[in-house]
Parts: C-alpha cells; sequence; structure tokens
C-alpha cells in the first residue's frame, strides 16, 4: 500500500478496524502495525519533547502559604482597608460621592468611547488617519 491511498481507521481502546481502497475491513489489531507512521510526535533534536506537561502556572513549594496564613493576610488586609475607608470618611469624602463620581466616569468614558468610533469611520471614509483628524478638529492627541 502507498502512502497516497486512503486510509479509514475504527478505533477503540487498541483494538482499530482499518478500512483501506483494497477492502481490508476484517483485520483487527493495533493500529501500529497497520500504520508505517506513528501518531506521537516524531524524532526532535530537543530530548524533552516527550516529557510530561507542565503548567505555566505552578506555585513554588516555597511561595505556598498555609490557610491559616493566608487567612491571617486577609484579615490584616481588610483592617488596613477599614483604616483607609474611616480617614477618607474623616477628611469629608462620602461614599454617595464617589459613587456619583465613579458613574459621571463612566458615562464620560461612554461619551468618550463613541467620538473615538465616529472619528475612526470619518477617517477610513476620508481616507486619512484618526491622528489627521484630531489636528483637524482642534483636539490634543491626549484628549
Amino acid at each position: 500500500m502507498n502512502t497516497e491511498q486512503s486510509i479509514e481507521t475504527h478505533c477503540s481502546a487498541n483494538n482499530c478496524q482499518v478500512s483501506t481502497p483494497e477492502g481490508n475491513d476484517s483485520k483487527r489489531g493495533t493500529l501500529k502495525s497497520f500504520l508505517p507512521f506513528s501518531f506521537r510526535t516524531p524524532f526532535s533534536k530537543f530530548k524533552k519533547v516527550h516529557s510530561n506537561f507542565k503548567s505555566p502556572l505552578q506555585v513554588a513549594e516555597s511561595a505556598k502559604v498555609s490557610p491559616a496564613e493566608e487567612a491571617a493576610e486577609l484579615v490584616r488586609r481588610r483592617e488596613q482597608l477599614d483604616s483607609e475607608i474611616a480617614q477618607l470618611e474623616a477628611e469629608g469624602y462620602r461614599v454617595e460621592e464617589l459613587e456619583h463620581h465613579i458613574d459621571k466616569m463612566h458615562e464620560y468614558n461612554d461619551i468618550k468611547d463613541i467620538g473615538q468610533s465616529l472619528l475612526g469611520r470619518i477617517a477610513a471614509l476620508r481616507g486619512t488617519t484618526t491622528r489627521d483628524l484630531y489636528s483637524h478638529f482642534g483636539l490634543e492627541l491626549d484628549d
């Protein structure tokens, strides 16, 4: 059988049924016995091609902390944040005022995004860059 012929396989566990144009459907065995190639990574000059997978998110053993230490760190962080909140309230800031300010910032960012989109569309229609339109409309690049 040459490699240009089509080979159809039906595998389950280690047994595979192989269909070739010659009709050898009744033969059973391992796939390696029928095919001249392997499904594994071919030979490589790199020695660790077939090594176990190592996740890039691994944490070094020395960096791991016990649950008690993690809980203590979270309690310390919460106390720190509570003290910062108390300091801001002592300086006259109110939560409602901050929420209002945040809402206004969101509205500003939404309007700015729409403006950027419009400038991009105008630039595309005119066949120019958005940067050129900034100067045309008297806008600063930092705007």
